[in-house]
């Protein structure tokens, strides 16, 4: 029972946490060092290389940024090393990139005759350290089956959802929800408060009605109280995934005017200095502060 881990983030440090209390060995590498040095002193196997942590590890989860830094990471662009130490790897990619994307890196991952699964998942960190996430598997079946009790560390029930690409959809159907229910939610309460509307009764109306979603509770206090700083998902990364979400929308002949509006809010907040702030944030664009507030 062992597992390597490359990206160590806020969710990469959960799931490395999650995976150490349920006996696994553990290996990390991050790029940047420094966010990594502590976890050596909790039984971690800390790698100086990705190459170091492939070659010792048979299954692999990727939690980077984005594709190009797997790409950069695998060096799956290097032509010269084609059998780059992926030979009977297992490459399961969880963080959020486009069909697209995930296509190409799997390609280039069995072609130099490794595994691979993209496994993005719906949670944050305290579901990741309660092994509570929902994931979403797109892939080869046979991998999937293979690689289900590491999976299952992290969620009960990974979903299959179908060949490479499927899952990578799913995840940004559901983000394009996040940003879209946030904004939506972020527009009604600004209004109601505005208006002089009560927020308990504001929120009463909206539980009672079919329009309530569980988020629009779970971030109330973020955004009657304009603290945004505690983020487990950040405005930046949602910013990432709203273009994702456009580019692959806008190719399938789909009509983004709504979510384009959304992305120049959150642009706007990510240009104001909130980037690594909780998501929410960008209810301080939609609602500026009135003078009674300051």
């Amino acid at each position: 029972m062992d597992i390597g881990i490359i990206g160590i983030g806020l969710m990469g440090k959960a799931f490395v946490e999650r995976y150490l209390s349920q006996g696994y060995t553990v290996r990390v590498f991050n790029r940047t060092q420094d966010n990594i040095k502590d976890l050596a002193d909790n039984g971690v196997i800390v790698c100086n290389t990705a190459d170091e942590l492939i070659s010792a590890s048979d299954t692999i989860i990727l939690m980077v940024s984005n594709a190009d830094a797997i790409s950069d990471i695998l060096r799956l662009d290097n032509q010269s090393d084609k059998q780059q130490n992926l030979q009977g790897k297992t490459i399961l990619q969880m963080a959020t990139i486009s069909p697209t994307q995930t296509k190409e890196i799997g390609e280039a991952i069995s072609s130099r005759g490794g595994h691979y699964l993209e496994a993005p998942v719906l949670g944050s960190i305290p579901e990741a350290k309660t092994g509570t996430l929902i994931i979403m598997a797109g892939g080869s079946k046979d991998v999937f089956e293979n690689v289900l009790p590491t999976l299952q560390v992290l969620g009960t029930a990974p979903r299959y959802i179908g060949e490479t690409g499927s899952a990578a959809a799913l995840k940004l159907a559901m983000n394009q929800l996040i940003a879209s229910l946030t904004a939506g939610f972020s527009l009604s309460l600004g209004y109601a408060i505005k208006n002089g509307v009560d927020t308990d009764l504001f929120m009463e109306t909206v539980r009672e009605s079919a329009l309530y979603a569980k988020t629009y509770d779970k971030k109330l206090q973020k955004y009657l109280d304009r603290d945004f700083g505690t983020a487990n998902f950040s405005t930046q990364h949602l910013l990432k995934d709203i273009r994702l979400f456009i580019d692959d929308a806008k190719a399938a002949g789909l009509n983004t005017d709504a979510l384009e509006g959304i992305e120049r809010i959150t642009n706007t907040t990510v240009e104001e200095g909130m980037d690594v702030m909780d998501y929410s944030s960008i209810y301080q664009v939609i609602c500026p502060d009135s003078e009674s507030e300051k």
